[in-house]
């Protein structure tokens, strides 16, 4: 890594330097290129993949920084119209010339030859599967998927309630949920809950056009239903659904029994009659909340020794996204939901978004999107665009494992030791409870996707069912069921990206 923090990107050698996506026909020259070159030999081939990984990384980070501007300001009507061109004019386009290119690739001579070449046979492998499951009546479809999905950030991000004289964003709100007053939790997570309803409607609706878009996808392509669909498109040859229903079987003989005992010791400690949702992050001995850091600029400056510490190559990946301006960590007004790292493969410098406040929670997200940032850093040399992509299982594993092996520096954050060892545990605890929450979600869109001509009334039961299975059994809603019956809208992922969970 270079002295200064700011990387380059490497210089292009089939697509001119100054060449920039403004529209399907200035792409088109470089795929009739490669549509049209002879592949006689192996050499030519491992020329031609190099040579369209370099435009698919060039068309990859455009659509990246699109995405990225339309996130962290959903509000801007220049950033949402720029994202909607490209998925709405040049991807529809560029969808079938890419499946061409992958016949091409898979029509030469010396494929066996370079299947034989590490890397390369799980590339050919995914490129196989692709031309398998493509259907050019569903590039259509995935662009009415994509501006749903677009519209459930922009309503999303728009959710605000305003709390003793000031607007907050939903995130910001939360941080009361740790506040010692219980008046203060319970009228702050009324109002949050409120405002997520007021969107009810609006929001079931898009749900339902996208389940009713997505299993018509997998119908196209063969599908009995869109889940099958999905685990043919992430590539999962190493699991099934049933390997899904075996975890979710696990969570509830194994983990529900401990979040009962977690819940009922909650309860009694905080001496309350009932353990109402707002008492459920609180901390149990009235201590304040842990605050981690001051403002983003903070986290972001404790996140990088706390990297440093473990390795100095860890640290100099997020001096580096820091330098660049790779980093948006500040919940504010407009603003989507959720958080992510975005790889940029031309630059191989990604983009770390996130809605942070002051919360502990906070912290460990940064830590987990950090982990998915080295991973982008570790890959950034590899040969090709499609060797930098690996499953989301193992992309998960790099930023889930971040989450654990910082905590030994969990101090840069938290100044006294026991406030690092409260922190520590409540981490683990948060471990455990989102192995059910995950379980839920997942349990659910498997029933969504296996049944997508349910009504919504149907969906509010099926939701209930299963979010009761892998419920305390302790927490009481009663009053606020209406809530309860739309919890699942804040998962972005049902929305956004199915069966990532």
């Amino acid at each position: 890594m270079n002295d200064n923090l700011q990387l380059t990107r490497p210089p292009r050698k089939f697509v001119p330097e100054d060449f920039k996506v403004n529209d399907f026909e200035s792409i088109q020259k470089y795929t009739q290129a490669l549509l049209g070159r002879d592949l006689p030999d192996l050499d030519t081939l491992k020329q031609w993949f190099r040579d369209r990984s370099e435009l698919e990384s060039i068309l990859s980070e455009d659509l990246g920084w699109r995405y990225i501007r339309m996130t962290c300001h959903t509000e801007d009507p220049g950033f949402q119209k720029s994202y909607e061109e490209f998925i709405e004019k040049i991807q529809p386009q560029l969808a079938p010339v890419m499946d061409q290119l992958n016949r091409k690739a898979l029509d030469a001579i010396a494929l066996p030859a370079l299947s034989l070449v590490p890397g390369y046979d799980i590339m050919i492998r995914n490129m196989k599967k692709e031309v398998e499951i493509f259907r050019e009546e569903n590039i259509s479809l995935y662009t009415e998927i994509n501006k749903l999905t677009q519209k459930y950030a922009q309503i999303s991000g728009a959710m605000t309630v305003e709390i003793e004289g000031k607007e907050l964003t939903l995130q910001q709100a939360s941080v009361l949920l740790h506040e010692p007053d219980r008046a203060v939790r319970e009228s702050a997570w009324r109002k949050i809950n409120e405002r997520r309803l007021n969107d009810k409607v609006q929001l079931d609706e898009i749900f339902t056009a996208l389940v009713k878009l997505r299993h018509q996808v997998a119908i196209n392509a063969g599908f009995e239903n869109f889940r099958d669909y999905m685990f043919k498109s992430l590539g999962r040859y190493d699991y099934t659904p049933a390997d899904c229903f075996d975890f979710h079987r696990a969570v509830s003989a194994e983990v529900v029994p401990l979040l009962k005992k977690f819940s009922v010791q909650r309860r009694d400690m905080l001496g309350v009659p009932a353990l109402r949702p707002w008492d459920k992050v609180v901390d149990t001995e009235n201590r304040p909340a842990l605050k981690a850091f001051s403002d983003g600029k903070d986290l972001a400056e404790k996140s990088i020794e706390c990297f440093n510490r473990l390795d100095p190559f860890l640290g100099n990946c997020l001096l580096t996204m820091q330098a660049m301006g790779h980093i948006d960590l500040e919940s504010r007004i407009g603003k989507a939901p959720g958080g992510y790292n975005y790889p940029l493969p031309e630059i191989g410098v990604p983009f770390i978004f996130m809605n942070a406040t002051s919360t502990m929670r906070d912290m460990t997200t940064m830590m987990h999107e950090g982990g998915h940032a080295v991973h982008n850093f570790l890959t950034r040399d590899l040969e090709l665009n499609d060797f930098k992509s690996p499953g989301m299982e193992v992309a998960e594993l790099a930023s889930m494992s971040m989450e654990l092996i910082s905590m030994d520096h969990w101090d840069i954050f938290f100044n006294k030791p026991e406030d690092q060892k409260r922190a520590v545990l409540e981490q683990l605890e948060d471990i455990l409870e989102t192995l059910p929450w995950v379980a839920t979600i997942d349990k659910f869109q498997h029933w969504i996707y296996e049944n997508p001509n349910h009504t919504s009334e149907e969906r509010v039961l099926m939701w209930n069912e299963i979010f009761d299975a892998f419920s305390d059994g302790i927490t009481d809603y009663s009053g606020i069921e209406n809530a309860r019956d739309f919890f699942w809208h804040k998962q972005l992922h049902l929305f956004e990206v199915p069966f990532y969970y």
